[in-house]
């Protein structure tokens, strides 16, 4: 039977970037029987507006509970940026970008948008540190942003965010099975690794039921 684990996430989700551990967990256990594939889902697509006072407090509020839950870093600089646009449309695109060029290097790339969001305060909405990052993918930087500015990227992050909508997924991260039999969710939102352990192994060995 094939199999795989469709991840659903945006690189400029707090929570996905909490969830990154728990993703290396389950390629490291479980990727020779189900390799994990990336879906972007578009958090905040085409967003215009300038972040507000009362928007960087929110975020702060969800980045500090991230933390405390997951372990994982973040640079709280971020918030001193003045005029920043929370649009993770590029971001997405540019995870889609390397996943067609370099398919092999999508996750790991994806991690680093992830880092190079949270941790280092790089500001991924730009082309410019979008193609930077996918350079140290062994993308060269004009072939990077040839695919990234192309119709047909911007086309297939579209269908992403649609694909995700479409299965009725609005949050992220989310992890969806896909074998012969067709889709069943494995986990809606953030859980630990040894909490979603025994939910993959019960897909993978057939004992689990589908709703």
């Amino acid at each position: 039977m094939n199999r795989e684990i469709l991840f659903f996430a945006d690189p400029m989700c707090s929570w996905c970037w909490g969830f990154s551990p728990v993703l290396d967990a389950i390629g490291e256990h479980f990727g020779d029987q189900a390799p994990v594939s990336l879906v972007v889902g578009g958090l905040r697509p085409g967003t215009t507006e300038v972040m507000s006072d009362h928007m960087k407090a929110s975020i702060r509020h969800h980045w500090e509970e991230v933390g405390r839950t997951t372990g994982q870093p973040f640079s709280f600089a971020f918030f001193e940026r003045d005029g920043f646009v929370y649009d993770t449309e590029p971001a997405c695109r540019a995870a889609v970008t390397v996943r067609n060029l370099k398919p092999e290097a999508a996750l790991a790339y994806f991690r680093a948008l992830h880092r190079g969001f949270y941790v280092d305060n790089e500001n991924i909405t730009k082309p410019g540190p979008l193609a930077e990052l996918a350079s140290h993918f062994g993308i060269e930087p004009k072939a990077f942003a040839d695919a990234f500015t192309s119709a047909e990227m911007i086309d297939q992050t579209i269908n992403d965010f649609r694909y995700a909508r479409g299965l009725g997924i609005t949050g992220f991260p989310a992890l969806v099975a896909k074998d012969d039999e067709g889709l069943a969710a494995l986990a809606l939102g953030y859980r630990p690794f040894d909490a979603l352990k025994p939910v993959i192994e019960s897909w993978l060995d057939g004992t689990s039921t589908r709703g």
